[in-house]
């Protein structure tokens, strides 16, 4: 098995390695760039913003090539469990996503009609048989919940993390790298739970894409991922956590993807209870704002790579969390995190003064240079 994860892996970073240059030109081409208009932009140059190609080609470059050779070897049987149809379906919403992304970052699509085909992708991917269909929760009963609930609560939880991973999307490298660690944990979940083989290579296949990317996103970047790598990313993260837990649906099982995803599933609540409470409606839920983590870090005067570096830490310590708690249950899982916020109270002081006397330095350096330029040209018109 580990081989093919290698395979999987190796496959899909090279393929989105070399390809994203080609991303890059054809961005350039078809007018698919990000121009900064507004306060939102945290971009001060246009940038290209097809990226995300890069990543759905290495995916299903990768997964294509393995799947037909584990068939041929015996190793999978994708008529078992129905997963011929469940790989169908999930390929048919990526291309509904995948279309409607590509006009919007070439284009431009209206919210709405954005938030009706990732719904309509998710109940094709329902129909084809990709759906929480059981849950054992504690103090809860659910012996008697009706086929509809648990429709709608799979419908929630796919278009919830695509938009989820849209929305995280502000900085350099940010979903990238978000994601990548989200794939490393639930990869790492998946193995201790004994997940079907098929969610832990269309894991690793997604991480692989991503690590080829990511040289090319990381600040500074030379290109972005796109809505259509974004609204890609979370559509594959929800359907494949889905896939990876289809066996066990006991409590803890359940929690491990939620923790793994929790970054970006606290920043959509939290943006949605904003925009209601600031637009005093529900329209203005799909109104964009400023107000997101990562904006709210460059306020707090963090540079783009400082913030992007403590949310891929916080990423990997929720990440951490769930493993731990798949692995050692759920008072280990705590202990952890007590110790993690304590470590975290005892520096939080002097990291902010560190960062504060950089800033105060690059300021003084800065300065020096400018009044030293200033004397220098004063002496030029004196001669």
């Amino acid at each position: 098995m580990w081989g093919d994860i290698a395979i999987a892996f190796l496959i899909a970073f090279m393929t989105a390695f070399m390809a994203t240059p080609h991303t890059i030109n054809l961005a350039k081409k078809v007018g698919a760039v990000d121009t900064p208009q507004d306060a939102r932009r945290i971009n001060k140059i246009t940038m290209p913003r097809l990226g995300g190609l890069a990543v759905i080609a290495g995916f299903f470059v990768s997964i294509i090539y393995l799947l037909i050779v584990m068939t041929v070897e015996n190793k999978i049987d994708l008529y078992q469990d129905g997963y011929i149809d469940k790989i169908i379906g999930f390929v048919l919403g990526a291309l509904i996503i995948g279309i409607t992304c590509f006009i919007d970052d070439v284009k431009g699509v209206p919210a709405l009609i954005k938030l009706i085909a990732q719904i309509i992708a998710a109940l094709v991917v329902i129909n084809f048989g990709i759906r929480i269909d059981n849950l054992d929760i504690p103090f809860i009963n659910l012996d008697n919940a009706t086929p509809l609930f648990y429709t709608i609560l799979t419908l929630f939880w796919i278009v919830g993390i695509t938009n989820a991973m849209n929305l995280i999307d502000g900085l350099d490298g940010l979903s990238t790298g978000v994601s990548l660690i989200s794939c490393l944990s639930l990869l790492i979940i998946f193995s201790l739970n004994a997940s079907p083989i098929i969610s832990i290579v269309l894991i690793t296949a997604l991480g692989g894409a991503l690590c080829g990317f990511l040289p090319y996103n990381f600040n500074p970047a030379k290109t972005f991922i796109g809505d259509t790598g974004s609204n890609f990313l979370g559509y594959c993260l929800s359907i494949i956590s889905i896939l990876g837990i289809a066996k066990t649906y006991t409590a803890i099982v359940i929690v491990a993807p939620i923790m793994v995803l929790a970054l970006p599933i606290f920043d959509t609540v939290f943006a949605i209870i904003r925009r209601i409470i600031h637009g005093k409606s529900l329209k203005a839920i799909i109104e964009p704002d400023a107000g997101h983590l990562h904006h709210q870090m460059l306020k707090k005067g963090f540079t783009q790579k400082q913030a992007v570096l403590i949310l891929y830490g916080l990423s990997a310590i929720f990440g951490m969390f769930a493993i731990i708690l798949m692995d050692s249950g759920i008072w280990k899982a705590l202990s952890f995190a007590i110790i993690i916020v304590v470590i975290i109270a005892m520096g939080y002081k002097e990291f902010f003064k560190q960062r504060l006397l950089e800033d105060v330095t690059e300021t003084d350096t800065e300065n020096k240079e400018k009044l030293q330029n200033n004397e220098a040209e004063v002496e030029k018109e004196n001669k």
